[in-house]
């Protein structure tokens, strides 16, 4: 697009200040504007600006909060035969093929001290596997399971892995899996895409500068990996995450995050619990520890499905139970573990519009536009925009939830090492225990003290263990094959 039309584009817009230094810019520095401002869909950002402030000011008298309803929600814990029948449901759609996951992985270390990739972050296991590591082998392992428990020929079932980064993550997290060799995966079945991001703007909804050449952004979220589904792969390849899912027939996807060590990748229970209950998006949960646990919980907000935020609970709220079973009432903890089908993710383009991002006010490194001179705000001068990945539940038609235990499916980490919850101690000890637990149920004992690590190739979720039946661990240690128990004894 020509200057004087991508000039008139942004005027027309309301965004001309983003010419002011124009005439002092060099031929290489209007390149580098100009082709951030042809990329950039300014009257989206437009949009979201005035949804966003319109929502905002909607919140002051929000719709009332309710618990999930009767029927919403059923529960994985201490209900075997459903669980069974779940999972055999889920491993048939896995065996045809017809299932993918996504990743969320834009994230980096730095409250972990790494300026890594958080995928690439080893808990401090005894075998030193990142997370991305435990979570490619555990799609291997599943593959395995379902080829012989579906009766399919070596190597036949697949599980593509679209793994969504960020700009700043995305290189690092490439080379990460290229050099690992994928992990032990085919690289062709891992597809790499980037989450977007969005400028930052002024009260007044305007695009703020970073410098004279270059447009202040920010992440738009997590909830970005919708749009990103739509988005070219690379600059390379102009197909899309939604083309490779209809190019493979993949009809269902699950979606997590990265920092959750426990996390059942392509989860054949909870993919079986979606389907027969033909569902178009889902959510995981676990029960909150406490009424007071700083947790977002799926609940009813009106008449539609919603995650309402700790902080819009009232401490009635919070600690009020279920006369019948004594749980709490809002106990539905989320844990950013979802299910779709292909075809509702094809359709969130048609409600985005609808979407309200949420505003968050940050001090933004900006240029004074009378000067030029670069300006570090001492308090907020500006706004970042992010979608939440549950902000499309409302949208659904056909939702449902599923609870799991915690101590079995999430261990977050999201804290530096040594604060003592949810940090590289705790997602290490609770991943030891339940293999522990993995043992133990396949009739052995381990005695106390002992530490043992089980490779995802060995067990995806405690099957494959039954030679361990009447045997005594005593030693701790890794093993990457069943055989090497034996050496534990």
């Amino acid at each position: 697009m020509a200057v004087d039309n991508i000039r008139d584009k942004y005027q027309s817009a309301g965004h001309d200040h983003l010419f002011t230094f124009w005439s002092s810019l060099s031929n290489l520095e209007r390149d580098s504007l100009t082709r951030q401002l042809e990329i950039l869909d300014v009257e989206r950002v437009n949009r979201i600006y005035r949804k966003a402030i319109a929502t905002e000011k909607e919140s002051a008298n929000p719709e009332p909060i309710e618990p999930l309803p009767v029927g919403a929600c059923e529960s994985v814990v201490n209900d075997p035969a459903n669980e069974k029948k779940w999972r055999s449901e889920g491993l048939k759609a896995i065996a045809r093929g017809e299932v993918g996951v996504l990743l969320m992985a834009g994230g980096q270390g730095t409250r972990l001290g790494s300026s890594a990739p958080k995928g690439c972050y080893d808990i401090g296991l005894p075998s030193h596997k990142s997370l991305f590591q435990y979570q490619a082998e555990r799609i291997a392992r599943l593959q395995v399971v379902a080829e012989k428990e579906c009766s399919k020929s070596a190597g036949s079932v697949v599980i593509p892995w679209y793994v969504m980064t960020s700009g700043p993550t995305r290189r690092e997290t490439q080379s990460f899996f290229m050099n690992n060799n994928f992990f032990g995966l085919d690289s062709k079945n891992v597809i790499f895409f980037e989450q977007g991001t969005l400028p930052c703007l002024t009260p007044e909804g305007k695009i703020m500068l970073e410098s004279t050449t270059r447009v202040a952004v920010a992440p738009d979220g997590n909830g970005g990996l919708y749009a990103a589904t739509r988005t070219p792969l690379s600059e390379s390849d102009s197909s899309t995450v939604l083309d490779d899912l209809t190019r493979r027939g993949i009809l269902y996807v699950h979606a997590y995050c990265v920092d959750n060590c426990l996390v059942k990748v392509a989860d054949p229970v909870f993919l079986g619990y979606c389907i027969s209950k033909q569902a178009d998006c889902a959510a995981k949960v676990v029960p909150k520890t406490s009424p007071s646990e700083s947790v977002g919980v799926v609940a009813r907000r009106g008449d539609k499905f919603s995650v309402v935020e700790y902080s819009e609970i009232s401490k009635e709220q919070a600690e009020l139970r279920n006369s019948k079973t004594g749980e709490l009432a809002f106990n539905a903890a989320n844990i950013a573990n979802h299910f779709y089908t292909t075809s509702y993710l094809k359709s969130i383009e048609s409600f985005e519009d609808d979407l309200a991002f949420h505003i968050a006010r940050k001090k933004i490194p900006t240029v004074d536009l009378k000067t030029g001179e670069a300006v570090k705000p001492s308090k907020p001068n500006g706004m970042k925009l992010e979608l939440f990945v549950f902000d499309v539940f409302p949208f659904t038609k056909r939702f449902v939830v599923l609870e799991v235990a915690r101590n079995e499916e999430f261990s977050p980490l999201k804290n530096a090492p040594g604060t003592g919850a949810d940090d590289p101690d705790t997602s290490r000890r609770d991943l030891l225990a339940q293999h522990k637990r993995f043992l133990e149920r396949a009739g052995a004992q381990v005695k106390d003290g002992a530490e043992i690590e089980l490779s995802p190739c060995v067990s995806y979720d405690g099957e494959g263990l039954e030679s361990v039946k009447g045997k005594t661990f005593s030693r701790s240690g890794y093993v990457e094959n069943i055989e090497e128990l034996d050496a534990l004894l």
